[in-house]
């Protein structure tokens, strides 16, 4: 079955061109004009990937990326964002409110599509086994196993949690918000140095290079 992509945006002629290259590739495309269609198109047609102009009329892209993921139903799916604008500020606002990518216009078809490919290809490696290899780590959810380069590693549960998410998505932006929810939960007793702490100390067992740190907005594992 064809994977299903949802392009937004207000400009409808970088909305053609985009639907007939990915269709040419196999994706079947919907199509939205501004945010509030974006949001309910999603809902009806479940994609597995929206593109998400930022600049929209009637709802812009970041507002339309919250109430996408504020959505139980629509967890699984990726967001990148497309946008002309090239300002670092409007990159974080992106990231904090859950983008998985982040393409600036003008869009060249082969680079898009290369992209495209990488995050569904995260889709269907979204493996049901408990095993992730990731370069020269395996992480095994079921015994609490990391294994770097033949050389078994010893992680507490919560260091080992945060790895385990970080490297899920390699790429992708995780905010300190969206860690805290996700590796601690409603600890209320867990502040931002913890994150800090944490990262450090993976750091020194896998080595600093993995785990970008994007200031003001949180961390990505990179590969």
């Amino acid at each position: 079955m064809a994977q299903k992509i949802l392009i937004v945006d207000d400009e409808q002629d970088i909305v053609e061109l985009l639907k007939y290259n990915l269709e040419k590739e196999g994706y079947k495309c919907y199509t939205a004009s501004n945010g509030e269609e974006a949001v309910a198109k999603a809902k009806d047609k479940k994609p597995d990937l929206v593109l998400l102009d930022i600049m929209m009329p009637k709802m812009d892209g970041i507002e339309a990326c919250r109430l996408i993921r504020k959505e139980d139903s629509l967890q699984g799916i990726f967001i990148a964002f497309l946008t002309a604008r090239g300002e670092e500020y409007s990159e974080i606002a992106g990231f904090e409110v859950g983008a998985d990518d982040y393409i600036t216009k003008p869009i060249k078809p082969r680079v898009l599509t290369s992209r495209i490919k990488a995050l569904l290809k995260r889709k269907k490696e979204d493996v049901e086994s408990n095993e992730l290899v990731v370069g020269d780590i395996t992480i095994d959810r079921s015994s609490f196993d990391v294994v770097l380069r033949g050389d078994r590693l010893i992680l507490p549960k919560k260091e080992f949690e945060l790895l385990y998410l970080l490297a899920s998505k390699p790429g992708k932006v995780y905010t300190r918000e969206s860690i805290l929810n996700k590796v601690w939960g409603t600890d209320v007793s867990v502040v931002d140095r913890t994150i800090d702490v944490h990262i450090r100390k993976i750091r020194e067992k896998i080595g600093n290079e993995r785990i970008q740190t994007i200031k003001g907005v949180g961390y990505r594992f990179v590969v």
